[in-house]
């Protein structure tokens, strides 16, 4: 388990990072030091005395996973946790699938922590299985030679991010390869780096084509690991990831880290440990990009704010998340009963949301997620664009089926739908998904 304590000063933190963030701002661009964070996000010495003593008193000993000790993690038998939580902990099964995971429907913690504690991230919630090409999720570390930029790229626990239609154009064909010199028009067949590059001012990269393998590049290995050379085990978008942002990232060294799919940390699928991790470093990322989404109510609104939180301590760094292939309904279509529209996650406002665009030209593509948050409300500067829009719209296009004051998304697009992408000796990928689409927008801002 994890327990999230209340920030010493929260409100001190949200300011310093909107003067931060405001070009209009005497204090634009001024981030935080590390120092400074800790200042604000270190919970008071009162929340931490009273909490530990509760956690003592049931035996607990927790550890401190975040740098401004905001976050604290334990280990609990399941009697202790039902006795410490008023909780009653029993093992459900998923009707469909089987599949089973342990919860319990309700718990409570004493009054007295109820000022100190934000949010509890307890053992997994009954979710709907979901079927995925592949379930890993991938960690990427650009360096340079000032600081690091990291793109975070997978499938969500908790959210279709590819239905089955996607799914079923999934092929591999030859075609023409465009160069840097190509048409747009030879684009809309085969969507190389080349491709994006143009479509986007960015620099040709030293090294693009027919330097697939080389075998002094890969020198460490692991011992009984396995090495299953079959093409349906290869993962696709995680092979799509890996060679696009190789393939823009003109002179960035790129460090792709496998996390996997067997986490146990708790609803939000070991992503928690992954932001305290980089943002307690010195030099913290340029860039973090995560190619996970969900829908908003995966998650309990006191976990999702304590998560908005911890990137709100990020000291100016870019925090990229594409919103998914669900279209204003978002992604989970087992779960979508028609009314409301399900928000995606995360629509965290200290986030960049980026949706896709299709075709060259580029147009909107309409299996992107669009729309607004029923957790976090407008921030300021959204407002002005946001109230244009709904204006333009008009009240009765689906009334009542969306939050007309929360938070807006997709802030940015990018290419991400029905195109070949070369993986493998000429042969091609068609994929029809959005998750592709923030690794084009962070490649242009780094």
């Amino acid at each position: 388990m994890r327990i999230n304590l209340a920030m010493n000063d929260r409100q001190g933190l949200e300011n310093a990072l909107t003067e931060a963030s405001d070009p209009t701002n005497p204090n634009y661009r001024k981030w935080l030091s590390r120092a400074d964070v800790e200042y604000y996000a270190r919970p008071s010495s009162d929340a931490v005395r009273s909490v530990r003593n509760w956690l003592s008193s049931n035996n607990i000993d927790a550890k401190t996973m975040s740098l401004s000790g905001d976050w604290l993690k334990f280990t609990v038998p399941v009697g202790t946790a039902n006795s410490m939580l008023k909780a009653q902990y029993n093992v459900y099964e998923h009707t469909a699938s089987g599949k089973q995971t342990m919860r319990t429907m309700d718990y409570s913690i004493p009054e007295d922590l109820q000022e100190h504690i934000k949010a509890i991230q307890l053992p997994r919630k009954c979710r709907h299985p979901v079927t995925h090409e592949s379930n890993n999720e991938s960690v990427y570390t650009y360096h340079n030679n000032e600081a690091k930029v990291i793109s975070i790229s997978g499938h969500s626990k908790y959210g279709s991010s590819v239905n089955k239609a996607s799914n079923a154009n999934a092929s591999s064909t030859k075609a023409p390869i465009p160069t840097s010199t190509a048409s747009f028009s030879n684009c809309n067949d085969t969507v190389t780096p080349a491709c994006l590059q143009k479509l986007y001012g960015l620099p040709s990269s030293l090294r693009f084509s027919g330097q697939i393998y080389l075998p002094t590049y890969i020198n460490q290995f692991l011992d009984g690991a396995s090495n299953s050379q079959n093409l349906s085990d290869a993962g696709a978008e995680a092979n799509l990831d890996i060679q696009y942002t190789v393939g823009m990232a003109n002179n960035i060294s790129v460090t792709f880290v496998d996390i996997g799919d067997q986490v146990r940390d708790g609803d939000d699928g070991g992503f928690l440990d992954i932001i305290n991790d980089l943002l307690a470093e010195q030099k913290p990322p340029l860039t973090t990009s995560y190619g996970v989404v969900g829908d908003e109510s995966g998650l309990s609104k006191p976990l999702t704010f304590a998560m908005c939180d911890a990137f709100m301590t990020a000291r100016g760094v870019s925090i990229l998340y594409a919103t998914g292939d669900g279209g204003v309904a978002s992604s989970p279509g087992v779960d979508c009963d028609g009314e409301p529209f399900l928000a995606a996650w995360p629509t965290c406002p200290y986030t960049t949301l980026v949706g896709a665009t299709a075709n060259f030209p580029e147009k909107g593509a309409d299996l992107s997620a669009g729309g607004f948050s029923n957790y976090f409300g407008q921030p300021l500067w959204q407002q002005k664009a946001i109230s244009g829009y709904l204006e333009q719209i008009g009240t009765k296009l689906y009334s009542g089926l969306y939050n007309r004051t929360g938070r807006g998304y997709p802030d940015v697009s990018a290419q991400g739908k029905i195109a070949n992408f070369p993986l493998w000796r000429n042969h091609f990928h068609r994929r029809d998904i959005s998750f592709f689409t923030h690794f084009c927008f962070h490649r242009r801002i780094t």
